[in-house]
């Protein structure tokens, strides 16, 4: 009988295994199934000709996020595909009976950003949505996964998808971080020390100190970027943060039951003294605030470095550094530290939470966006958007220079109006940094959190946040 120590992964996996398949993958059930404009239409159209109906509706939930304009949300929008992807989804939730979280609802928002706060996500859960983003929900002891519009079909039809078994590796983050580092900063940490295609099959566990004292927003930020990593989902075992986040919230567990599921979810966590594939540290005092250079999240800094030459890089990696070097046009040894800006962005489903917005509103109030830089802060969601509200950040971020927004993607990945324009560089809050991500097929994006955005925007050029004197 093998060992009855299992890691969350495990005993998550194995709960929703509905059969081995004869090529070696899981059929695995799938308990909440989301969806967006974008990865949807072509699926439903598969379902459609097959003459299927959804298997499950009231387990798939649906908003949109992708193509929503962030400057006018009217009907109908001026772009003629993304109205007619918003017609699409409207009418096959319509048609199905899933519940549509659209702008009318009052909850529509970036999907990662809304699941969690409508309580939606919760541990224990098998989650999927077609968003290579989804690993953000596994900061609830979820096991989350990005899917293609295929397995968005099979799970419409079937709420199952197959799928081969993960190895699982811990990354405990020790210590503390010292003032002016966030969460981004420590996802971009473990992904400069383990690859970007470093966690390719494995799931991973994040812990230690530093994610105990993490908020759950914290805790998505790190989980989203998991991907980036080469990993296919990442987590954090549930505790008393988790709890308490989740209580309350629209689809929590009454006040009846919560208790007792709260009790459930904390025997999720990993049994200690359980197997994993491998275990890494990371010390967490020695992280600073980081700043991607080149054209994946691996090309990162922290702000007081000088960006790498060929040489002083691994021999697989020389090519690598040489095409962002000429991508960017950067030169080899220049610190990273006073590279202009034109566009800086704060938002995404990684930094566009209530919380991501104090902390650059902290900044916005020590000066005025810089002459030329155009600058924009993106809620996640109508429900951080009214939070902002109710604490005067949008005045704070206004006052500032900074265009305030209405809820979406945005400039994240720029499949609506919000794009960079020719060989722009922007100050990003958001998770990619490819070539052509932001809209623009020129276009140079460095990652930073929203802290370094902010200072980014009002000084002109990446500066570390930690010489800006802000408010507690």
């Amino acid at each position: 009988m093998s060992d009855t120590k299992k890691s969350l992964f495990q005993k998550v996996w194995d709960a929703h295994t509905v059969r081995e398949l004869p090529s070696g993958q899981t059929q695995l059930f799938i308990g909440t199934h989301l969806i967006h404009e974008v990865t949807s239409p072509q699926a439903f159209a598969m379902i459609r000709e097959l003459g299927v109906p959804v298997r499950f509706p009231n387990r798939t939930f649906a908003t949109v996020d992708h193509i929503i304009p962030t400057d006018d949300q009217s009907r109908p929008f001026s772009d003629e595909l993304a109205e007619a992807m918003m017609t699409e989804i409207e009418r096959n939730c319509r048609d199905h009976g899933i519940q549509f979280f659209g702008p009318e609802s009052g909850a529509q928002g970036i999907v990662h950003v809304i699941g969690p706060e409508l309580g939606l996500t919760q541990p224990g859960m098998t989650i999927a949505c077609g968003d290579s983003h989804t690993a953000t929900h596994g900061a609830f002891g979820a096991i989350a996964f990005g899917i293609g519009t295929s397995q968005v079909r099979d799970l419409l039809a079937t709420q199952t998808m197959a799928m081969a078994p993960l190895k699982v590796r811990r990354v405990e983050v020790t210590g503390e971080l010292k003032p002016g580092v966030f969460a981004k900063d420590v996802i971009l940490a473990i992904i400069r020390e383990l690859g970007v295609n470093g966690g390719v099959g494995y799931a991973y566990e994040y812990a230690g100190e530093v994610f105990d004292r993490m908020t759950m927003e914290e805790r998505m930020t790190v989980c989203n970027m998991a991907i980036e990593g080469g990993a296919r989902c990442g987590y954090v075992n549930p505790d008393q943060t988790t709890i308490d986040y989740i209580r309350g919230r629209r689809f929590a567990p009454s006040e009846d039951e919560f208790d007792a599921k709260a009790e459930e979810w904390l025997a999720l966590a990993s049994d200690e003294g359980c197997h994993y594939d491998d275990v890494v540290t990371i010390d967490g005092s020695m992280i600073e605030p980081s700043v991607t250079w080149g054209i994946h999240p691996g090309h990162n800094l922290g702000v007081t470095e000088s960006i790498p030459g060929p040489n002083e890089v691994e021999d697989d990696e020389r090519a690598g550094v040489e095409e962002a070097l000429e991508y960017m046009d950067f030169a080899a040894g220049a610190p990273i530290s006073g590279i202009p800006i034109d566009v800086a962005f704060i938002g995404s489903c990684t930094n566009g939470r209530i919380s991501d917005l104090r902390e650059a509103a902290k900044v916005a109030k020590t000066g005025k966006v810089k002459d030329g830089v155009r600058a924009l802060v993106v809620p996640g969601s109508i429900a951080v958007q009214k939070q902002a509200e109710e604490e005067g950040l949008p005045e704070i971020f206004t006052a500032a220079g900074f265009q305030w927004r209405e809820p979406g993607c945005s400039m994240c990945l720029a499949m609506n109006p919000d794009k960079l324009q020719g060989r722009e560089v922007c100050a990003s809050s958001s998770n990619r940094n490819f070539k052509g991500r932001q809209g623009s097929p020129s276009g140079r994006t460095l990652l930073m959190s929203p802290a370094m955005v902010a200072a980014a925007a009002i000084a002109g050029e990446v500066v570390d946040v930690r010489t800006v004197s802000t408010e507690d």
